[in-house]
């Protein structure tokens, strides 16, 4: 069997996974708008041939109600994942009962040839509900021989790095870089690891390959990708590897060979 996977950063934290016959779109923000800086790789009206349309979080750019509506009707068969506490928005969007897939930390679902496994987002904070269910996640795509973290927005925080760890090997991984501060939280425009904290932690917890995001999509919330591919060479001596590509650019990885 050849364990490979099918790779497209679609700008900001959005991410195109395909393992065997399953394509998941992950945190995929395709409305116009004036405020963005990278235009929608593909269109939200001409998405199709996706299994599951997953958001992280109810944020404009992670969970994009406008584009989940066309999604619902123009991929009827397609499932939406979302952690749970976001349901009542997401039927809003029109989308199938049936096909809602709300999850929480530490729950795992499957979808053709892919499973979904989430763990908690600290986007700035951890704000578990009085059930104990987040609402944000980081989510780990497991299929064909590979495995996939996606990191939503988030800080680190205590236990986090344990928890990737304990998964295994990570073949690659998605990370916010866009860091905070007290410009963007006095307008309520909460934040997420700077470039080197998101350095640190793919140097411990070492995925085969890290994709910095976050970083292109608006001109008062960036980051410097550049700089984020220089600190963890310069600290962690090549140890992981870095892949800055452009929005809509598809790439393969494959499984790393056992030894």
């Amino acid at each position: 069997m050849n364990h490979s996977a099918t790779l497209r950063w679609m700008g900001q934290m959005g991410l195109w996974v395909t393992m065997g016959h399953t394509t998941v779109s992950i945190d995929y923000y395709a409305s116009p708008s004036a405020d963005r800086r990278t235009a929608p790789p593909v269109p939200a009206g001409e998405v199709q041939n996706v299994s599951a349309f997953l958001g992280t979080h109810d944020h404009l750019d992670h969970i994009d109600h406008e584009s989940w509506k066309i999604w619902a009707e123009n991929c009827p068969e397609a499932c939406f994942v979302f952690p749970e506490m976001h349901r009542e928005a997401v039927l809003r969007d029109g989308i199938n009962p049936a096909n809602a897939i709300g999850i929480d930390a530490g729950e795992s679902r499957i979808i053709g040839d892919v499973t979904i496994r989430a763990i908690p987002a600290a986007h700035e904070f951890l704000d578990p509900d009085a059930q104990g269910r987040f609402p944000c996640l980081q989510y780990i795509i497991e299929g064909n021989g590979l495995r996939i973290w996606h990191a939503g927005d988030t800080l680190r925080y205590e236990g986090m790095v344990p928890t990737l760890r304990a998964f295994g090997r990570i073949d690659a991984a998605l990370l916010p870089i866009n860091g905070r501060d007290g410009v963007r939280y006095r307008r309520n425009c909460i934040g997420n690891m700077t470039f080197q904290e998101a350095a640190d932690v793919a140097g411990e917890v070492q995925p085969r390959l890290v994709i910095p995001g976050h970083w292109d999509m608006f001109q008062d919330n960036s980051g410097d990708p550049d700089a984020f591919a220089d600190y963890l060479d310069a600290k962690y001596a090549g140890a992981v590897k870095c892949r800055i590509p452009k929005a809509g650019e598809a790439f393969s990885i494959s499984a790393a060979p056992v030894v």
